[in-house]
């Protein structure tokens, strides 16, 4: 349990999931600095009341590698330049936290030493407890893996406690609710029944590794402000899913 100032939060180490398309805000491609900024200052705020936060970032605002793959292009060069685009979204969230004041380190799968550090596990849990924020960017480096799977992978190597996926919606619902205007949502759900059911939740390997490690994962709709704290603090939010 992790106490400063009076105020205390659930969890003493965090990985935080956002899409590539969190940082596009309204524009249709690319990211809006704004958006940066304002998902800067909600981690800042967490990390002010003394949370480790690591935090993974996928590229779809720039390039979806099954998307190209799918317009014709090889998977594999479609799945590399997805996880660049993740490190383009990672640099970009690293200038508005520091902006902050918020000291960040971005650790890269594919190295790229003039811009990240590679992903090293020992040294991303030496900058956690050293208070900076870790962004680990390009997946995990191979093509066929999701950043979902890898933010559980790394999430799993750094001993966070939670996964915080952070959407555009509520949290799980048992169907699409921009399709289905009756759809419910659900607060509680084993990793199991997320499988069984086929949920769109994170792709069914990051899901199996979550299951297998009991990881539990909180998802939550990042378009509501202050939504991160209130699942760092334990609160009531979203979907939990978890044995």
């Amino acid at each position: 349990m992790v106490q400063r100032r009076g105020r205390k939060a659930q969890y003493r180490r965090v990985l935080l999931k956002l899409s590539g398309e969190a940082l596009m805000g309204q524009q249709g491609f690319g990211f809006d600095p704004r958006m940066a900024a304002r998902i800067a200052e909600e981690i800042r705020e967490i990390h002010s009341i003394g949370v480790e936060v690591a935090a993974t970032i996928g590229g779809g605002n720039i390039v979806r590698g099954i998307s190209v793959s799918a317009a014709g292009m090889d998977r594999v060069s479609g799945d590399y330049m997805g996880m660049l685009a993740t490190v383009i979204n990672a640099l970009a969230l690293q200038n508005a936290l520091e902006k902050r004041g918020v000291f960040t380190r971005v650790q890269s799968a594919i190295e790229m030493k003039e811009v990240a550090e590679p992903f090293i596990r020992r040294r991303a849990i030496r900058h956690l407890e050293k208070g900076r924020v870790v962004i680990f960017a390009a997946g995990t480096g191979n093509p066929y893996f999701t950043t979902d799977t890898a933010a559980a992978l790394r999430a799993i190597e750094i001993g966070a406690e939670i996964i915080l996926k952070a959407t555009k919606v509520d949290g799980i619902y048992d169907s699409d609710p921009a399709k289905n205007a009756s759809a419910k949502l659900i607060s509680s759900i084993s990793y199991q029944q997320v499988l069984d059911r086929g949920l769109r939740v994170m792709d069914s390997t990051a899901v199996a590794l979550c299951m297998e490690n009991n990881l539990p994962i909180v998802v939550f709709n990042l378009l509501r402000r202050g939504n991160i704290k209130e699942a760092v603090m334990g609160r009531k939010v979203g979907s939990v899913v978890h044995l």
